[in-house]
């Protein structure tokens, strides 16, 4: 991945932005040197650049997984140098290089993101030649880590011992390290893009069911805004009003007057008079 580094100013503050491979590494030595020559020309203007902010607020923007570490190196002072505010910020796969970079920060301005994984390791180097010039290579790296170990610690206020220990885990390949293991090492300050935790679900209670029930009815039949009901009801309550129109709506049935045939005494079937001839009987 090509190096990138954007800087862009603005009223209150300056943003740069730090991506892919930082500076010239060290395995590029092989590449066509023209082309080291133009990379390594662009990266030193940007350095330029940072030493010549004059903004009082600066966020430094990293995403990288590393690249040379002298270049990370002249970075880190270019930033500290400043007289600004320095705020960095990880994200993704900060390693490496980069987490040099990240160690730039005021006091207390050392962020990383939620999502973040965070590598420190030895140092590394492609080289070729005879066992002298590896003897120098080998002494050259240790010196490196002990650099490294060095600015981490003063950092963290922690001995440089647990991050040789720590850049030395897996023959030296480090550990990729949770945002919270960054924390507890003091390689950052906080965290940033945390959600807050969800609030505890309220557990409702029959009377809670019961009353929402009723609401809801309420609702559906009569849409215009009412206050909510007293706790100590479950029924509906209508005001005076209402009730009144209520009762006019859903009184006791009548019937209208209508003409019988008579409203006297009512014609008797015959069998009738025997009956009533058969009961003065039994009374004698």
């Amino acid at each position: 991945m090509n190096s990138e580094i954007k800087i862009k100013n603005t009223a209150d503050e300056t943003q740069i932005d730090i991506e892919g491979t930082i500076g010239v590494p060290e395995e590029w030595q092989f590449d066509e040197p023209r082309e080291r020559v133009a990379t390594y020309e662009k990266f030193r203007n940007v350095v330029e650049q940072i030493a010549a902010i004059h903004s009082a607020k600066v966020v430094v923007n990293i995403r990288s997984t590393g690249g040379d570490v002298n270049d990370a190196l002249l970075i880190h002072d270019a930033l500290t140098q400043l007289k600004a505010h320095i705020t960095t910020r990880c994200y993704g796969y900060t390693a490496s290089a980069a987490t040099i970079i990240a160690q730039a920060a005021s006091e207390g301005s050392r962020e990383i993101s939620s999502n973040a994984l965070y590598l420190i390791h030895n140092s590394i180097c492609a080289t070729e030649g005879n066992a002298e010039e590896m003897s120098q290579k080998i002494d050259l790296l240790r010196k490196t880590d002990e650099r490294l170990a060095g600015i981490y610690s003063a950092r963290s206020s922690r001995p440089e011992e647990e991050f040789r220990t720590l850049m030395a885990e897996n023959n030296g390949n480090g550990r990729w390290l949770s945002p919270d293991e960054v924390l507890k090492a003091g390689l950052a300050d906080r965290i940033i893009d945390e959600k807050p935790a969800p609030e505890p679900e309220r557990k409702h209670t029959l009377k809670d069911s019961v009353r929402r029930g009723w609401e809801h009815l309420s609702n559906l039949m009569h849409p215009s805004p009412k206050e909510p009901l007293p706790e100590d009801r479950n029924v509906f309550h209508f005001d005076l009003m209402h009730q009144e129109e209520e009762r006019h709506r859903y009184s006791a049935t009548r019937t209208l007057p209508r003409e019988d045939p008579s409203y006297g005494d009512p014609i008797r079937h015959a069998n009738d008079a025997a009956y009533d001839a058969d009961a003065q009987l039994f009374k004698h």
